[in-house]
């Protein structure tokens, strides 16, 4: 088995830089923030370039020339050293991204894995069951049982009236939060949470890509609308993708790294 690891990471870490603009006040990149010294981007590379199963490890980056350039600018050096492939993504939309990485697979490559790139902190005896399994599976991914109860609510959310505050609207500080109604309760029986890095066989993979129409949060999704079977095998609680400013300090917990030190503050300017 000879595995085609895809990092899709094309995506602008919408959620993550609302809540963690730069010091200028720009949107940050949760694939920058630093881990031990290495960006979250090098370290989800990390898992899988050193490991005799992989022959080839792409990640595809932004779809548009200067966010492409800038990516490159911070990233390409790096990437170059770690034996990864750096392509563009798509434009909008995941699925266009790894369509794109796609295109690149080196005919060597039996398997196609795609790993996040906010996922840095993957256990490698996950990646392993992941591997092994895909030996006798044409298409595998990690879950685990969803624990929470899970509710679904309207679409539209409403104003917290009651908590408003005059003073902070009129100067433009919001200070409340954003209220849904529950709709309704969803039966969590059989529910799994599914994570990454998923693996498919090459030719699956290219024929499910293949589809018209295709919309999609993850990959085995993709591969289901086909009529083939996906095997879930067991996850892990502790890997976590990046995707809110709370998860950094988990990750780093997890990993076993602290932050990057700061400056002395006579320095800091």
């Amino acid at each position: 088995m000879q595995i085609c690891v895809i990092i899709p990471a094309a995506g602008a870490s919408t959620r993550y830089s609302i809540e963690s603009p730069d010091l200028m006040g720009s949107p940050r990149s949760k694939l920058d923030e630093d881990l031990g010294g290495k960006t979250v981007l090098q370290r989800s590379v990390e898992l899988f370039n050193t490991r005799e199963e992989v022959h080839q490890v792409i990640v595809a980056g932004p779809h548009a020339d200067e966010a492409f350039a800038e990516f490159s600018l911070r990233h390409a050096d790096r990437l170059s050293l770690l034996g990864a492939t750096l392509v563009r993504g798509g434009p909008a939309h995941r699925y266009e991204t790894v369509a794109n990485a796609l295109k690149s697979l080196d005919e060597s490559c039996t398997h196609v894995a795609i790993h996040d790139a906010a996922r840095p902190a993957t256990d490698p005896a996950l990646i392993d069951r992941v591997f092994d399994t895909a030996k006798s599976h044409p298409a595998v991914v990690p879950g685990v049982p969803v624990s929470d109860t899970l509710k679904r609510v309207e679409s539209e959310p409403i104003e917290d009236a009651g908590n408003a505050d005059p003073l902070a609207s009129i100067l433009g500080v919001g200070t409340t939060h954003s209220l849904h109604r529950i709709h309704e309760t969803i039966d969590r029986t059989h529910l799994m949470q599914i994570q990454t890095p998923q693996i498919f066989e090459r030719e699956l993979l290219l024929r499910a890509y293949k589809q018209d129409n295709l919309t999609s949060t993850d990959d085995a999704g993709i591969v289901e609308r086909l009529g083939e079977p996906v095997v879930v095998v067991e996850g892990d609680s502790l890997n976590l993708k990046l995707t809110r400013q709370g998860d950094l300090p988990l990750l780093r917990v997890i990993m076993g790294v602290k932050a990057k030190g700061q400056r002395p503050t006579h320095k800091r300017f």
